[in-house]
């Protein structure tokens, strides 16, 4: 009787090592399964010098993207919904005043506008008449305009892209988020005065979500790669000026 109780309480003592053995290793695996960057797509271990690098690469080489959210400037803030790709870009832009349409093909680029976008308050009647036969109508800017080169950097994925993904100051890396359901990681100028990027962590690593520094305003980017059709309007939908647009309040 007195020999079999060690050896039971050995096999119990024996019996529960291996338990909290087991449930140690259970618990020492997920806690090395929650790895912030599993199941992505690995930008998240690079530095922030190298994630920037690669997100404008990205969005280099993305054949199209669209723009939607607010650009600041000197020259007023802007709203923005545009689908950009190499040939061309289209889609709206709403200043203080006025919201229009912006197309362009290639050098070819369309305004339109509703009749307050032409109205001069200063102007005559029959200045205010022809702004009435322009609204809705697509209006080619001519390209010796001195509103052409403005309004044509709003369709220029190239123009667009090179100013508002620039990071100024130190680069550093931020938290993770998500963006339209994503993951991201963000990169920052500084500690964000100099803007931030939140860059994806699945797929390609393309910025998904772009904050200028100094207030200059919060841009969302996606349908990265994805083609849009780019059609110019019928003649009967358009109006020519020739030399330069009639004068504007937009």
């Amino acid at each position: 009787m007195t020999s079999s109780a060690p050896a039971g309480r050995a096999r119990r003592r024996t019996a529960f090592a291996v338990v909290l053995c087991a449930g140690l290793t259970v618990a020492l695996t997920a806690c090395a399964g929650e790895d912030p960057d599993q199941g992505t797509n690995g930008v998240g271990k690079l530095t922030a010098d190298q994630i920037d690098t690669k997100a404008r690469a990205a969005a280099e080489a993305a054949e199209a993207v669209r723009l939607t959210g607010k650009l600041v400037s000197k020259g007023g803030t802007y709203t923005l919904d545009m689908q950009l790709s190499g040939e061309g870009g289209t889609g709206s832009v709403t200043s203080k005043q006025n919201t229009f349409e912006l197309l362009r093909i290639g050098d070819e680029l369309f305004l339109k506008a509703d009749a307050g976008f032409w109205k001069d308050e200063k102007a005559d009647d029959e200045s205010d008449q022809a702004a009435d036969k322009l609204e809705g109508m697509y209006v080619k800017v001519p390209e010796d305009d001195p509103t052409y080169r403005q309004l044509r950097g709003f369709t220029e994925k190239e123009t667009l892209l090179d100013g508002m993904l620039a990071l100024h100051g130190k680069i550093n890396k931020g938290d993770r988020d998500t963006v339209g359901g994503v993951r991201t990681v963000q990169i920052m100028g500084g500690k964000g005065e100099g803007g931030a990027l939140d860059v994806s962590l699945k797929g390609t690593p393309y910025p998904l979500r772009v904050a200028r520094g100094g207030g200059g305003g919060t841009v969302t980017l996606r349908n990265w790669g994805e083609s849009f059709r780019l059609e110019a309007p019928s003649e009967d939908d358009t109006v020519d000026y020739g030399g330069e647009l009639p004068r504007s309040s937009g």
